[in-house]
Order: structure tokens, then sequence, then C-alpha cells
């Protein structure tokens, strides 16, 4: 029988499903409970060590929903990171290690543009037992005159450096969250590899404004009348979010072996999860689905994703990770590839016809 059993930079995880930071990790309840429905790793909420910089609003969420089914295909939030103290996440994630000691749980940081705060909130969580890292250089709203989020991750000189200083101090792996806010992604992604984070996660919500509701004359979602740009997540973005992931995969194939690859976006059944593997991710990272459908989403993932590979026959993840990146090439060699097709079945449509198929006919008659 095939197994999701899989270990990515030492880490041993039980699947590849991982919950993204957000909504889904804000407290260490929330985490427990996603561990007791099987999720393979949890990543928290991001947490900084001022949060008291931190206030959210009501309403932060709009949702797209298709014409159709009135299924929820896009959805987009304008919420900040954990708006909770960081002495309450110390209380949380030291009792979350005590109660799951074997599984895998990963800080996800993000801080202002100096190193003592970064050096202070890795060395810290460390102390706490965590597992891994996920830095935060891609939220595509709020903070940004903080140079937090994206205002740092679009940038790959400052995320070169910032990611410089965490791996100077750390001491389990960590990975670089990278925006999909940017022309070219492989940029930021050799930077933060450059520095020497074991990996990458993409992509995070990219940037959107959702829409303007006809009546009001308002853009959602409306506080007090105005709204700001947000992180448009869900179904809608799944493509976008492939083609990231490809982009990035094939740069760790060819420049980077052995580091690794966390991909999101749009991720809701495990035949979504087999695309972002057959692409070079290694595990996938769901939040908005979980918001959607409820943590228990990851029973079904999983059955979804064992029937995939009972079927191909394979028996480990690795059977088929980055099985798919070699069907990628130029427009140039499309055109190329098809012209030659062409050809070929132009010759032998000649080969077959007239006194030639007559003849063949007879060889063949012949033995």
């Amino acid at each position: 029988m095939p197994t999701l059993e899989t270990t990515v930079n030492g880490l041993k995880l039980p699947n590849p499903f991982v919950i993204a930071s957000g909504p889904p990790g804000t407290n260490g309840n929330v985490i427990g409970k996603a561990f007791d429905e099987g999720w393979g790793a949890v990543i928290c909420k991001t947490i900084s060590l001022d949060a008291e910089k931190v206030v959210n609003v009501q309403p932060r969420y709009a949702r797209l929903r298709a014409r159709d089914s009135n299924e929820i295909i896009g959805w987009e939030n304008i919420e900040l990171i954990s708006d909770r103290s960081f002495e309450v996440w110390v209380d949380e994630l030291k009792a979350v290690k005590k109660k799951y000691p074997d599984r895998i749980l990963i800080a996800s940081v993000m801080e202002e543009y100096r190193k003592e705060a970064w050096v202070e909130i890795v060395e810290r969580c460390q102390d706490l037992g965590v597992d891994a890292f996920e830095l935060n250089f891609s939220c595509p709203h709020g903070l940004p005159e903080r140079k937090m989020g994206s205002a740092m991750g679009e940038d790959p000189e400052i995320l070169e450096e910032v990611a410089g200083w965490v791996h100077e101090v750390a001491t389990v792996p960590v990975w670089a969250k990278m925006t999909p806010n940017i022309t070219h992604i492989e940029y930021p992604t050799r930077a933060a590899l450059r520095a020497g984070c074991e990996g990458v996660s993409a992509i995070n919500t990219i940037r959107c404004v959702l829409g303007v509701d006809l009546e009001t004359l308002r853009p959602e979602p409306s506080v007090e009348g105005f709204t700001t740009p947000g992180g448009y997540s869900s179904r809608a973005i799944l493509p976008i979010a492939l083609r990231m992931v490809m982009e990035i995969a094939t740069v760790i194939r060819d420049e980077f072996p052995g580091r690794s690859l966390s991909g999101i976006g749009g991720i809701e059944t495990g035949a979504d999860a087999a695309q972002f593997l057959l692409l070079g991710a290694d595990t996938v990272q769901v939040c908005t689905g979980v918001m959607k459908h409820g943590y228990g989403i990851v029973r079904s993932m999983q059955d979804d994703l064992l029937a995939f590979m009972k079927k191909h026959g394979f028996e480990t993840l690795d059977d088929f990770k980055g099985r798919s990146l070699q069907y990628f090439t130029t427009h140039a060699d499309l055109v190329h590839r098809q012209a030659v097709a062409k050809h070929r079945i132009k010759m032998d449509d000649t080969q077959w016809s007239g006194d030639n198929f007559v003849q063949q006919s007879d060889d063949l008659a012949r033995g």
C-alpha cells in the first residue's frame, strides 16, 4: 500500500498536508484540534514581538461566488498578523509541544527591518521547542510602513539580508514564504536560498480588490464605508499558484538541489495536492480550504491522494514528486514539436496512399 509519510528538511511528517499560517492556526486550542484531525504539520498564525501595533477591523473578509452554484471560488481578507501578545504565544506554543511532542509545529514570524528584532524572536521561539520557522515575507496588506510582509519580500536584496540574520541564529529548518505580487518569483526565491533557508513556501495571497457593491457603490469589504486592497485566496488562485510553484521547483532542481518547497494556493482536495506535488512541492498548505470546509477536510484529502497514488502505482511521494516538470518547455520548442508531428502525419499519409498502400499491404500480407 502507498504511504503519505514523508521527511522534509529532517522533519518527519505523517502526511504532506500542512495548516498554513492564518486563522486556522490562530491559537493553541485550534492547533491542537488540527493535530487531532490528522494534519501532518501546523504553522501558527504569524506572530511578532509587539502585537500592540496590530489592530484588526470588522468586517475583514469578502467572498466571490460562482454565478451558477453560489460556491465560494474567491476569498479576500484584510486580516493582519496575530494581535495576541508574544507572551501569550509563549505559553501556548510551549503547551502545544508538551501535548504533541512528536508532531511538527512551525512558527510563522514577521518583524520590522531590524536585525535585533529578528534575532530575538527566532531565539525565543526556538527555546519553546518549535520544529521549524516560516518567515513571513509575503503578507500583501497591512504594516507596509514598518517594511513588514511583502514590502520586504518584494525586495530580494532586503529579503536575503533578513534571511541571513535568521540563518545566523536558527538551529532548526527555516522556510521563507514568497509573495506572488512580483513579476519573477524566482528572484526572491534565489535570495532566500542563497541566505541559507532550507526551503520556501509559495504562494501567499494575491493583492486584490474583490469587488464593488453596485447598490452602495462601496468596495468590499466595507469598513465604515471604506476599504483597502487585501489578499486573494481560494480556488480561483490555484492556476497562478501552480505556475509559480513550477517556476520555484525548477530553480531548486537546477540550482539548489536538496532544498524544499511547500506549495500553497487554492488546495481543497487530494487531486489539487497531487498537482502541486507533481510540479515539485514536498508538502502542501491549506488555509482558506479549512475556513470553508473545516479541519476534517484533511481526511478526504488523504484518501484522495492515496487513491491517486494507488492508481498510478506510486508507493511514496518521492515516486512522483516533480514528475511533470519535464513537460514544460519554451513556446518556440512547442512550435517545432508541432511542426515535426505534422510532418510525420503527412509522411504517414503519403506512405499509405495509392499504389504505395497496395504494395505495402501486399508486403504485410506476405509477412
